[in-house]
């Protein structure tokens, strides 16, 4: 079992940058997935980052490739999502998510993972 709470959102005029956080439960951390996805009102959740168990790949959506950074910190039990030149299009709760045992082809598939922290808001001001 994990618990993910993220923690970092805001509001934040466009250009500007934020850094997400989310802390992690249980021992067993080092071992999962880790994605990012956000879901603004009236849209479907959509896929942000991933990034696998000892970070040696990630992923990205192409809206955010070049402007957001994936990183985890297991001897912290974090992973963090760096934004940069944010855009008002960027506005939404950002939901951290982790699995065991996803596939790479399905790390962009929101139901696919086991775990859910509870959101953030991060609000992009044009």
């Amino acid at each position: 079992q994990v618990q993910l709470v993220e923690s970092g959102g805001g509001l934040v005029q466009a250009g500007g940058s934020l850094r997400l956080s989310c802390a992690a439960s249980g021992r067993t951390f080092s071992s999962y997935t880790m994605g990012w996805f956000r879901q603004a009102p009236g849209k479907e959740r959509e896929f942000v980052a991933a990034i696998t168990w000892n970070g040696g790949n990630t992923y990205y959506a192409d809206s955010v490739k070049g402007r957001f950074t994936i990183s985890r910190d297991n001897g912290k039990n974090t992973v963090y999502l760096q934004m940069n030149s944010l855009k008002p299009e960027d506005t939404a709760v950002y939901y951290c998510a982790a699995d065991p045992s996803i596939a790479t082809m399905t790390v962009a598939v929101y139901y696919e993972y086991d775990y859910w922290g509870q959101g953030t808001q991060v609000t992009v001001s044009s």
